[in-house]
């Protein structure tokens, strides 16, 4: 019933409405159609008793002038008669005669427009017509018609406009209400089959085609988080609040049986490095790195990755592997020994002068170089045979990380074609003409397409996969269920957003928010009640450094009272500095640190501080809970973990997040400010808000942020990977049976 009212209720208004809005114009029209009507039967009138009046006025005799007037009014709706001789005078009318007529005023009665008269006795329609006698104009006869049954008339037509609409109304609800009822029930027939897993749950094919294809995209969302529910009902039990490495170890236990678990990465989560003749265990920046090793720590696989450590070598055993994390072992590295050569065209070139730039939208021209592609080609192949080692069975799960290696899925299926391969591209995907510039576009989709999954962090990036194999290869493409076959094999296009681990380790949040607070300050000789902003990030052009400390000094234009009141720390750790396009950019970073620092520095407190060097988790984690507000500005990134972590070591609820809508964390945290990073002016004003917003506007969005990431956490995120991986497994054995029966 609910569901009728809404349409007939906006259908009922509308057509009272109009209703109003006809009938004033019914009744204007219906009064000049009559008083147009009276203008003719007036002149009919007087053209039939000309002749009489002409004789009775020629007798001198107003009595008999009379009696013709009196044996006309017998028509009941001539309401008066009267006659104005030309020669002036009163006139000869009937008693009725209305006394507004005055025969000197006879001329306003011409304009047929003006021929209604108001008075004591209602509306009256007054018509003049000329008497002739002998060719001259005797005067004038003058004949009043009573109106008031038009307004009778009208007030009928009026009636039955309104019961023509209220019919009118009462049928078109009637139809819609009966369509609207069946087209419910037709829906709700076709929910509740897809709620019941029925035919709208199997894919759409030539024998089963979908009787509603109106539901398609239903469908589509409902297998969707029906499989997401399910992952998570096999992935918790009722003591388990979030995900968790506990939730993990039940997938490998429940769904995988313990299977062989391989993680694939160009950079390995700890490096042993030389310093002053003692070997020390160090982590590396990485966003990647960040959120794989907890998944790792739960999963007790082996990681494979290229050793780039100057003690690496000194640390493995002699199959090349080290036991981590130090003091703690859970799992293995297994390290890949790359020569100079390699690693300049692999990693350098193809990888970072190449794929890198061509992904990211940030204004650096990809270079393309068939020494680099030879490189990476054999790096790839290297890769390929340590996996092919390290495996233990011939169908291991392989999670193959990031744009390094976009051959190594199809390595891999060649020597292992029973494995199941996830790869999972860290990095935005770009549309088919951008992507269209690599010279061996083929190859690369070729080798991904090897892949059982293949994953990215947003729904856009997977669009616009689908889109470049559409433009460029010769396969199918179903939009519908986000399949590509190609050489007759499938690969799963997949969303996967990552995230990092729920709770932080204990180490990197044990320490007040307080003593982080003073002890940051206190370290860059800022005073106590100095306002702090914080950047983590590798000293990379995409990562909109540049925008960010200009920004900064916006704000201090636009708004001088910050002027030796806020200070920015940026935390830049090198990366790739055998790159010119990174070499220039740290000169032109430190370049414009310097010179704005030299114009808004006042009593020796800088408005930005620049720290071109490695911080390990737990110094950045109390950057971070000194922080007044985190600026996150990329120009164009996958997922950007900073935003995360930042959230997730606010305990106090404090702190503000500035935020790129051009990462994909911002389709998650909404509650962040969310900017443009070249629009600096917009970066500048998001600041000043950050910076003077009330503590409860802080604490509201900070834990809005915290319960996102608590619920959907890294381990959500591998173990949404590893549940669909496992379904495959399922479904590719049920096959095999099948086939084998």
């Amino acid at each position: 019933m609910r569901l009728s009212l809404r349409f007939i209720v906006p259908l009922a208004l509308a057509l009272t409405i109009i209703a109003y809005a006809v009938v004033p114009l019914v009744d204007r029209l219906t009064l000049q159609w009559f008083a147009r009507d009276m203008d003719m039967r007036s002149t009919l009138i007087a053209n039939a008793i000309h002749d009489s009046i002409q004789e009775s006025l020629a007798s001198g005799s107003k009595a008999r002038t009379l009696n013709v007037f009196n044996n006309i009014m017998r028509d009941e709706r001539l309401f008066a008669l009267g006659f104005c001789s030309a020669k002036g005078g009163a006139p000869i009318a009937t008693r009725t005669f209305p006394p507004e007529i005055g025969c000197a005023d006879l001329a306003r009665f011409e304009d047929p427009s003006n021929r209604l008269l108001s008075s004591g006795k209602g509306t009256l329609n007054v018509t003049v017509v000329g008497v002739d006698a002998e060719g001259s104009r005797i005067g004038s006869l003058v004949l009043v018609h009573d109106m008031s049954f038009v307004q009778r008339r009208s007030e009928e037509t009026k009636r039955y406009v309104l019961y023509l609409f209220i019919g009118l109304g009462a049928v078109i609800s009637l139809i819609t209400v009966i369509i609207a009822e069946l087209s419910w029930r037709g829906w709700m027939k076709g929910v509740r089959a897809l709620l019941r897993g029925e035919w709208l749950l199997r894919p759409s094919t030539a024998d089963n085609p979908l009787p509603m294809p109106e539901l398609r995209p239903i469908a589509g969302d409902l297998r969707t988080l029906i499989r997401d529910m399910e992952a998570e009902y096999r992935a918790r039990d009722d003591s388990q609040v979030t995900w968790s490495p506990e939730a993990l170890r039940a997938i490998l236990r429940n769904d995988l049986r313990g299977d062989d678990i391989l993680v694939v990465s160009n950079r390995e989560p700890y490096m042993h490095v030389r310093r002053d003749g003692r070997v020390e265990v160090s982590r590396p920046a990485s966003g990647l790195v960040t959120a794989l090793e907890p998944v790792m720590r739960a999963c007790s696989g082996t990681w494979i990755a290229h050793g780039s450590g100057s003690a690496d070598r000194e640390t493995v055993d002699a199959n090349d592997r080290v036991a981590v994390p130090p003091g703690k072992p859970a799992y293995n590295i297994r390290r890949v020994w790359l020569t100079p050569e390699e690693e300049a065209g692999y990693y350098f070139g193809f990888a970072n002068e190449g794929l890198w730039p061509l992904c990211h939208i940030a204004h650096v021209r990809p270079t393309f170089r068939s020494d680099d592609r030879k490189q990476y080609i054999e790096a790839n192949r290297k890769f390929a045979d340590a996996v092919f080692q390290e495996a233990k069975t011939p169908d291991p799960i392989v999670l193959v990380q990031d744009y390094h290696f976009a051959l190594l899925p199809r390595m891999i299926r060649d020597r292992l074609p029973e494995a199941t391969i996830i790869t999972f591209w860290h990095i935005p995907w770009p549309n088919p003409e951008a992507f269209g510039i690599c010279p061996w576009r083929e190859e690369l989709l070729d080798g991904l397409l090897g892949s059982s999954i293949l994953g990215f962090h947003t729904r856009f990036h997977c669009n616009n996969f689908l889109d470049t194999v559409d433009r460029i290869l010769e396969a199918r493409v179903d939009r519908e269920t986000f399949e590509v076959t190609y050489g007759g094999k499938a690969t799963a296009v997949k969303r996967y957003p990552i995230s990092i681990e729920w709770p932080p380790a204990d180490e990197l949040i044990r320490k007040p928010v307080a003593e982080c607070r003073a002890d940051v300050r206190g370290r860059n000789d800022l005073p106590p009640d100095q306002f702090v902003g914080i950047g983590v990030d590798r000293l990379d052009y995409t990562k909109g450094i540049v925008e960010r400390f200009l920004a900064v000094e916006r704000l201090l234009e636009m708004e001088p009272g910050w002027v030796g009141k806020f200070s920015f720390i940026q935390i830049a750790a090198p990366s790739r500095s055998a790159i010119g396009e990174y070499r220039d950019f740290e000169v032109r970073v430190r370049e414009l640190a310097g010179r704005i620092n030299d114009r808004f520095a006042k009593g020796g407190v800088p408005p930005i501080l620049l720290k071109v060097e490695h911080h390990e988790p737990p110094d950045v984690y109390e950057h971070f809970r000194a922080a007044d507000v985190c600026c996150v500005s990329s120009l164009h990134d996958g997922m950007n973990l900073v935003a995360k972590e930042f959230a997730a070591s606010r305990d106090d609820d404090r702190g503000v997040l500035i935020l790129s809508q051009f990462t994909g964390a911002s389709r998650e945290l909404p509650e962040a400010l969310i900017v443009n990073p070249y629009d600096i002016d917009q970066c500048a004003a998001a600041l000043h808000m950050a910076l003077t917003m009330p503590v409860t506007e802080q604490r509201d969005r900070m834990r809005i942020m915290r319960g996102l990431i608590s619920e959907f956490n890294v381990y959500r995120w591998a173990g949404r990977m590893l549940l669909d991986a496992a379904g495959m497994r399922r479904r590719g054995k049920l096959q095999d049976d099948r086939r084998a029966g």
